[in-house]
Order: structure tokens, then C-alpha cells, then sequence
């Protein structure tokens, strides 16, 4: 092994809040660049609500984190919730999905995944249990909500905010088919 090389490693930058209602925008080619421009590579983004895959020598999710939030305040003036996931994360939360196997076509926008920050304290995860309502199913494992909202997303209380506020910390939601195709496209490269 070359004891100077350094090793890149995948990773998965969630953005939350970006192009939506028209505020916070950033089209995806310029995101991709300032990506690009912070030294990472082989940039890959996905629809425009801010999913970036990307390598990179840096090991430590926080340093990334506030690498990327740092980049988009200088360069556009905002600032913008990141969570950063790898491609094992992503597998361990398909495969640890308490709801079974969902079918994309028929539930993949019923099914949705909110990512925290960091892990919830008991407290809080009471609190917001205590506003889950059948149909709808609420499941919080480490620092992932999985949810189950039959009646669809945009009509249930549980939003990312709602979220946000009862557990006290960020977070960024994607539905079922978005947490699959990052999944696909995070495919680690067998170099």
C-alpha cells in the first residue's frame, strides 16, 4: 500500500430547502460546481431539490458539513440545513425500512425519510410520537424517520418542519423513490 496516497470515499450531501417556492435557488450546474470548486470529484447531482454525491479525502462529516454550508452562505448569501450520508447509510436504511419492502410505483412518494442531524433524545421522540395519527406511521431509528403517510405527504401534519421543531433539531426529508435512486447512483466504484 502507498503510504502517501490518501483515500477519497463517497459521500452524500442532503441539502434541505433549496428550490422550493422559489426561494433559496441554486441550479443544480452551479451546485455541481461549487462542489467542484471546494475540491471534490466525480460530482454527480440529482433532481433540484439538492442531492449531491460526490468523493472526497475529507473523513469527517461535520468538517464536510461545514465546509458546504460555508461555500453556498459566501457565495449566495443564504444558508442552507446540509446532512451528509454515505452509500452504506443509504443501503442500511433500505434495508432497515420498518414499513417492508415498498413497492415504488404504487407507495415510493408515501414512504419518506427524514434524515436528522444527529440522534433524537428520548424526550423529544415522545413529543412527536404523541402527534402520530393512523393511518399514518411514524418510526425513528438513530438519527432516521420513516414515515408512512397513506393519505399522501402534502396532507399530513408531520412535515420536515414539524418534525424539525418537536425534535429540536435539522433535518431534511425524501421520499421512498429519491432514497432509492441515491442508493443507485452512490454505487461505490471498484477501483
Amino acid at each position: 500500500m502507498d503510504e502517501g496516497r490518501i483515500d477519497k470515499m463517497q459521500k452524500i450531501a442532503i441539502l434541505r430547502g433549496i428550490n422550493v417556492s422559489g426561494h433559496k435557488k441554486i441550479k443544480m450546474v452551479d451546485l455541481k460546481q461549487l462542489f467542484i470548486n471546494l475540491g471534490f470529484t466525480d460530482v454527480v447531482t440529482y433532481i433540484q431539490s439538492g442531492n449531491v454525491i460526490f468523493d472526497t479525502e475529507v473523513s469527517d462529516d461535520t468538517k464536510l458539513t461545514q465546509m458546504i454550508k460555508g461555500a453556498i452562505k459566501e457565495h449566495y448569501d443564504f444558508e442552507v440545513p446540509v446532512i451528509i450520508r454515505c452509500h452504506a447509510e443509504i443501503k442500511s436504511i433500505i434495508k432497515n425500512c420498518p414499513f417492508g419492502e415498498v413497492d415504488l410505483l404504487k407507495n415510493g412518494a408515501k414512504v419518506l425519510l427524514s434524515m436528522l442531524a444527529q440522534t433524537p433524545d428520548a424526550e423529544n421522540i415522545q413529543c412527536l410520537m404523541s402527534y402520530v395519527k393512523a393511518p399514518e406511521q411514524l418510526v425513528i431509528k438513530d438519527k432516521n424517520v420513516y414515515l408512512f403517510c397513506p393519505n399522501g405527504y402534502g396532507n399530513s401534519k408531520l412535515s420536515n418542519v414539524f418534525i424539525e421543531n418537536k425534535l429540536k433539531m435539522q433535518a431534511t426529508t425524501r421520499n421512498w423513490k429519491t432514497v432509492h435512486k441515491l442508493f443507485e447512483l452512490s454505487v461505490p466504484s471498484s477501483n
